[in-house]
């Protein structure tokens, strides 16, 4: 069977732990209160009270102490694939997953997240919150970026505002940047895990295969071998909820700065206060400033000058 999660008392978590200390690991997860070892089943317990059983022996050993409220993992959510179909236990390899932040947002840049989880840190990914970022409250998303950055692999692009309106006035589309940091960052994760290799790359699919490679024509190193895209891929590996975790963090930090820079709290989105946000902007230090903040090219920037009064 698969991982089994119990919840116990801080007094039986006492009792837990005094039972397992001569097998302890002395390694402790971020979290955690102890890691044992016992018979090639790992026990694992954390602050929280949660305590995770792994490996074989598992339902043996977590009977001793309670009733089981977690079995294996969640069920993956109905997704889109393209390329190669994806492997049917690809949610329990390790895995590099790929997600992107920003996209979508008039002010903010274009942010990029390749993150590597061990199938052996799976578990503790579960335990620490890792979902999908678009379903956490900034506050979580701190919280939890902050844990991963302690022990987690990844490679972080962004793409400033300056720079993106440079390559979209070139006649890049956005598509093809997103394509293009998703192969940097996985790249350098690869070197920086090396002579590890993940099971699997998979990617939160923005493109279809044959378009995401077609967007990569004339790199100098294209990722190809073991890549996977599927949409909802947050679901399907906790890898790529983490990167969108990471993403979305690095993209808030930035956010943060460009707030302090406008003097006022800009507002994410493409929505109508997007436009007024930007309007004040335009009046407070002139249209040539958009460029350090927005993406120029949304349609945001000509409703932002009517309303500043630009024709």
């Amino acid at each position: 069977m698969g991982n089994i999660i119990l919840t116990l008392s801080a007094t039986e978590l006492k009792k837990i732990q005094d039972f397992y200390e001569p097998y302890n690991t002395g390694k402790i997860p971020p979290g955690g209160v102890f890691s044992a070892k016992k018979n090639g089943c790992t026990i694992t317990a954390y602050k929280s009270g949660k305590v995770m059983f792994q490996g074989p022996g598992n339902e043996e050993e977590s009977s001793r102490w309670g009733t089981p409220i977690v079995k294996g993992t969640s069920k993956v959510s109905q997704a889109k694939t393209s390329g190669n179909a994806l492997p049917k236990d690809i949610s329990s390899l390790s895995v590099i997953g790929t997600d992107e932040v920003g996209k979508g947002d008039y002010f903010g840049p274009l942010t990029v997240v390749a993150a590597y989880v061990d199938k052996k840190q799976i578990p503790l990914l579960q335990e620490l919150g890792v979902k999908d970022s678009k379903d956490l409250k900034d506050p979580e998303i701190v919280r939890i970026a902050k844990d991963l950055l302690t022990f987690l692999p990844y490679s972080l692009l962004k793409l400033p505002n300056p720079k993106y309106n440079r390559l979209q006035a070139s006649g890049m589309t956005q598509g093809k940047m997103t394509a293009i940091l998703h192969n940097q960052a996985i790249n350098h994760l690869l070197e920086k895990i090396a002579p590890e290799r993940p099971d699997a790359i998979l990617v939160d699919q923005f493109a279809e295969a044959p378009i995401y490679f077609r967007h990569l024509q004339g790199q100098k190193q294209i990722c190809r071998q073991n890549v996977y895209f599927s949409t909802k891929a947050e679901s399907i590996h906790l890898a790529v909820a983490a990167a969108s975790i990471l993403a979305r963090y690095a993209f808030i930090k930035a956010f943060d700065k460009l707030s302090d820079k406008a003097g006022f709290t800009l507002t994410k989105g493409a929505g109508s206060k997007v436009d007024h946000a930007a309007a004040r902007i335009i009046k407070t230090q002139g249209i040539e400033a958009l460029n350090e903040y927005t993406k120029l090219h949304f349609a945001n920037t000509e409703k932002a000058k009517r309303i500043a009064g630009i024709k």
